[in-house]
């Protein structure tokens, strides 16, 4: 299991593609802050949901400077469909080796109906302009979660 990231710490470096396969790095938003995503699939009601709450409050949430970043295990190709589908504005990258999700402490044991198994773990992760931790976030709700961060945050 992953080590979960804390206050302070300097957010793991990642280069992923997106939904139309372009390299996307956490390098390319420096100087913004981003917050980064981790969810478990694209098209499923809880991870929809929570995408859609993120394209809904982008505009808000860019207005503050802040860069908003999915992260799931799914190929580029289920991106673009959940992207296509859900009409979503947030930026979508796919980590099918959860590489990015074990740097982070997003991919981990989870418990469900007594089974115990490995999976990913909804978290967020709220990088500062300095490419440092600000808010680690993890085993959160995706209904209301978007709301609660726009109010922590102040914005």
């Amino acid at each position: 299991m992953s080590e979960r990231l804390q206050p302070g710490d300097v957010a793991p470096a990642f280069t992923l593609q997106d939904a139309d396969g372009n390299e996307v790095s956490l390098a390319d938003h420096k100087g913004r802050k981003v917050i980064v995503y981790f969810y478990p699939a694209a098209l499923t009601p809880g991870c929809t949901k929570q995408a859609c709450d993120f394209t809904d409050n982008l505009d808000l949430l860019a207005g503050a400077g802040y860069d908003v970043l999915g992260i799931s295990p799914d190929q580029p190709e289920k991106l673009a469909k959940f992207r296509d589908t859900e009409s979503l504005k947030v930026t979508l990258l796919a980590d099918p080796d959860k590489s990015v999700l074990e740097a982070y402490g997003a991919f981990g044991e989870k418990k469900n109906y007594g089974k115990t198994y490995m999976g990913v773990i909804r978290s967020t992760i709220v990088v500062d302009a300095e490419g440092k931790v600000e808010r680690a976030l993890y085993n959160v709700r995706a209904t209301g979660h978007v709301a609660k961060i726009i109010k922590d945050l102040g914005i």
